[in-house]
């Protein structure tokens, strides 16, 4: 598995945290940036690592600004992506289970290292459940269609 990563400036600490700990469990992973606590636009890094997971370039990607809400929203602009900002353990795996997230997105100004590391630990073990599941998921594939933005038939 390939993990696209990238964060803005509110996330860089947690971004290369988290870098380190996919690496230690010998999983690629491309650094899209940003590398530094300069102040940048989440959009130029999020839109990186949203379109190689459109495109099945890479397996699944993860995203971190201040409070994971912009890069959430930028990436679900992108069809096949189902970007979902997590919390808590919990919530890393329901959007595994129930939705089939390829993009976990966390909140860098709110997220504490501990728990970011149990979130990713779930994130990726995290099986889809399928069954009507997958149902819901076709309905977004749909809807992805008949809107015209599949990048990349994927199903």
């Amino acid at each position: 598995m390939t993990i696209a990563i990238g964060s803005d400036h509110g996330g860089v600490e947690l971004k290369d945290f988290l870098v380190q700990l996919l690496q230690a469990k010998g999983i690629a992973v491309e650094d899209m940036g940003t590398n530094g606590n300069d102040s940048v636009d989440y959009p130029d890094f999020g839109r990186l690592v949203a379109l190689r997971v459109a495109k099945g370039e890479v397996e699944r990607g993860i995203l971190i600004c201040t409070n994971g809400i912009g890069m959430s929203i930028l990436a679900n602009k992108f069809p096949g992506v189902r970007a979902a900002l997590v919390h808590d353990p919990r919530t890393a795996h329901m959007s595994r289970e129930h939705n089939n997230s390829n993009i976990l997105v966390l909140g860098g100004g709110f997220t504490e290292k501990s728990l970011a590391e149990q979130i990713l630990d779930i994130w990726l073990k995290t099986p889809f459940a399928g069954g009507r599941h997958q149902r819901r998921i076709d309905k977004i594939t749909e809807v992805e269609r008949e809107l015209g933005t599949r990048i990349k038939d994927k199903t």
